[in-house]
């Protein structure tokens, strides 16, 4: 029998402060986002892996400062129609971004005409890429706050935070099984549940641990993460 084809489904992540899962990884993030007001020269950078939860603190946090939220891509465009006295978010900044703009968002924070601003990127600010001597000095000098990687009882909460938004369930003891051989990557357990819902779905079954253990295996035969 043909396997069903698993539906590619958009999955609605909540990102509200409700759903947050608190942990030893994020908790000094979190303090520090919520000190915005006495950050240095009225900027910070959130600094983490992928996967690590930067874009839902820096959506609670740009619900809590009325912030609005722009790409670094796009921030050369967007950043003439960004009025005074607006909070800014910048978002993957280690990937791209106009040195002129970068350094005039930078400027505008310093002045308070953006009166706080949240960068967030994989690395820290010192290892982006700048070739504006003065930005390269500002960027030695940019405070940031670091997300970490997630222990046993964060990656479980994670497991059930992915699986809630997308709708499905999973068998007991089904994560205990793939935790200790799952790499300890929070971006992973968003990989891990997308393919164990696919195949799930493909094989008419719930998540169970023979579908945890094909899919770990498929992982390791290809030389993926698992």
């Amino acid at each position: 029998m043909t396997p069903q084809l698993a539906l590619d489904l958009p999955v609605r992540e909540d990102f509200s402060a409700q759903s947050l899962i608190l942990g030893p990884s994020n908790a000094e993030a979190l303090a520090a986002l919520g000190r915005w007001h006495d950050w240095p020269r009225h900027v910070m950078a959130l600094i983490g892996p992928e996967g690590a939860g930067k874009s839902h603190l820096a959506s609670i946090w740009a619900a809590n400062s009325q912030a609005r939220i722009v790409s670094a891509q796009d921030l050369h465009a967007v950043l003439p129609d960004i009025p005074a006295g607006q909070t800014l978010v910048v978002e993957d900044v280690d990937r791209g971004v106009a040195d002129d703009a970068l350094f005039h968002t930078l400027n505008r924070a310093a002045e308070r005409d953006i009166p706080a601003l949240l960068l967030t990127a994989r690395k820290p600010p010192v290892l982006w890429s700048a070739q504006l001597p003065d930005l390269v000095s500002r960027l030695r000098a940019l405070p940031h706050t670091d997300l970490h990687e997630a222990d046993d009882e964060l990656l479980t909460r994670l497991i059930e935070k992915q699986l809630a938004d997308r709708g499905v369930a999973i068998n007991p003891g089904v994560i205990d099984y793939v935790l200790p051989r799952m790499e300890r990557s929070v971006a992973d357990v968003r990989r891990l549940v997308e393919r164990m819902d696919k195949l799930a779905l493909a094989k008419k079954s719930p998540i169970n641990r023979a579908v945890a253990r094909e899919v770990l295996e498929t992982w390791q035969e290809n030389g993926e993460p698992g």
